[in-house]
């Protein structure tokens, strides 16, 4: 059965609200990025490491870059961590919360967590030492985006696939009050 589809009038309405975007990162240039990406973290971390994607942001470029790892001959365990300090806001709350806990054995374990961008530090440094705490035996960090801010957590990413202006991105996973993660591109929404 297919399924509901918009109609016309609809469709157009939404266009006419839509915001105008500016392409960071394109599709094309996330895509070459990934392999050379998981080669990198595939020489560093071994063939087979537990992979830790933290949600929601993560989720597409987690889910690439687990395939372009597979490519680079490693054989990684996945499991995720949904954890919170936005909301509909475009800044942190300054406080993270655990949403849905992970549910591998992380003891003595190399873990590479996998998170959509590094900006306070906050919720990498969280999730980081939350899993230390479980006893991992390497906890190492790889971020889609990683900005050039002043951190409010003492963190750097071991891996990163882009260095990102200071601007409130959108799209390939990351959104704005649940908006535009479908997107196969990192844009800013452009001021009107």
């Amino acid at each position: 059965m297919p399924g509901k589809q918009m109609s016309p009038a609809r469709d157009a309405d939404w266009a006419n609200d839509a915001p105008r975007l500016e392409v960071l990162f394109s599709a094309d240039a996330i895509a070459t990025r990934m392999d050379a990406l998981a080669r990198e973290v595939a020489d560093r971390c071994g063939r087979h490491l537990l992979v830790i994607a933290i949600l929601k942001g993560s989720f597409i470029f987690a889910a690439d870059l687990i395939r372009a790892l597979h490519r680079a001959g490693s054989t990684p365990e996945v499991d995720f961590l949904s954890l919170a300090s936005y909301g509909n806001a475009t800044v942190s709350s300054g406080v993270v919360t655990v949403l849905r806990d992970i549910e591998t054995a992380v003891a003595g374990r190399d873990v590479l967590l996998i998170d959509d961008i590094l900006e306070s530090g906050r919720t990498l440094a969280f999730a980081q030492a939350h899993i230390r705490e479980r006893g991992a035996r390497q906890v190492l960090t790889c971020v889609l985006l990683d900005k050039a801010v002043t951190r409010t957590a003492n963190i750097e990413a071991d891996f990163r696939a882009f260095q990102c202006p200071d601007v409130f991105v959108v799209g390939y996973g990351m959104d704005k009050a649940h908006r535009y993660r479908e997107l196969p591109f990192v844009g800013r929404i452009v001021p009107s």
